[in-house]
């Protein structure tokens, strides 16, 4: 393919952006996603090059310190999207460099390593003539299932976690269901404004995604109940060979009944011998009762592209050069 000839375009909505099959690369980066995240009231900038039928696509958004990465704190990762067999590192690059003339600043979180996305987003806009610091931000527990029964799997887990289980799982009554229900969900909200857990950060548009999960058949849903009472409840998907923990709540006064206990291990369950995924992803970061139930930890990174000629960047480019200086040169 001759990059030479690609077409940099810049839109305000994924409205935009139909004409390309782009990438489907699990829960947050489809146009799904980002369609939901401008509903809610995030102002994007879709910055994208194009050509003969494939694409690239930074989603973005303006903000006081340049653009930064369009996302929220549902997400999981950021990456960028990809349309066609042939979109190559060369268009990326030409994308990056456009950008020069957009921001003296691009910031972009919860980027992962696992699958070349650090790499290359680091090396196209260095190449691009970009000042580039990539540094942890996050951490994300991760199960490799690696062909094991529920039962196997739950064989390796500690053995106090299994005692939870056996002494409290008959204490509640689990529901699992693949359907979105307005009930069910109300009890998890309710469930929610109950638990240790913070406020809800965009209840509204967690329900239009849990919603949209569903009509694509990728949702599920597990409600423990003590005595008729929902105590808690978790909200799961299944997308292509990965299970996605997004949200688990239970109230604090049913903390001696361990409900969440009993719920995750239902849902592993379900999503092991049914569903037969082969990863389960308990999102981004480093709660201690993850590690009972996962078995790799995965960094999550946030890239900062500074544009060296912009006098406001230069305090943190002077930092980063003495950095360099300071460790022998090593590329940060």
């Amino acid at each position: 393919m001759d990059d030479s000839v690609t077409a940099i375009s810049y839109h305000d909505t994924v409205n935009d952006l139909q004409d390309l099959d782009w990438s489907d690369a699990g829960p947050f980066a489809r146009l799904q996603w980002f369609a939901l995240l401008e509903e809610s009231g995030i102002a994007p900038l879709f910055a994208t090059a194009t050509a003969h039928g494939n694409g690239i696509i930074l989603p973005l958004h303006r903000s006081a310190n340049g653009l930064e990465a369009l996302t929220n704190w549902y997400a999981f990762t950021w990456s960028d999207l990809r349309a066609g067999d042939m979109a190559s590192e060369a268009m990326l690059e030409a994308l990056a460099r456009d950008l020069r003339q957009r921001t003296h600043r691009l910031t972009l979180r919860k980027v992962p390593d696992e699958d070349g996305t650090l790499a290359r987003l680091t090396r196209a806009f260095r190449q691009a003539g970009w000042v580039v610091l990539a540094e942890a931000c996050d951490t994300n527990h991760v199960l490799p299932v690696a062909g094991r029964s529920y039962a196997a799997f739950l064989a390796d887990r500690p053995g106090r976690l299994r005692t939870t289980l056996k002494r409290k799982a008959k204490k509640v009554d689990v529901s699992l269901s693949t359907e979105f229900e307005p009930s069910n969900w109300q009890a998890y909200e309710d469930i929610y404004a109950e638990s240790w857990k913070p406020a809800e950060g965009d209840p509204a548009l967690l329900r239009a995604f849990a919603m949209a999960e569903s009509a694509a058949g990728r949702f599920r849903f597990a409600l423990a109940r003590h005595q008729g009472k929902p105590v808690a409840a978790q909200f799961w998907t299944v997308d292509g060979d990965t299970a996605y923990i997004h949200k688990l709540a239970h109230r604090s006064d049913a903390d001696a009944l361990s409900p969440g206990t009993t719920l995750t291990a239902a849902l592993f369950e379900r999503v092991i011998d049914t569903d037969g995924v082969e990863w389960v992803d308990f999102g981004t970061g480093d709660d201690p009762y993850k590690r009972d139930w996962m078995e790799q930890v995965r960094t999550r990174w946030q890239v900062t592209c500074l544009r060296p000629a912009a006098p406001r960047n230069w305090p943190f480019v002077a930092k980063h050069l003495l950095r360099k200086l300071v460790s022998g040169g090593a590329d940060g």
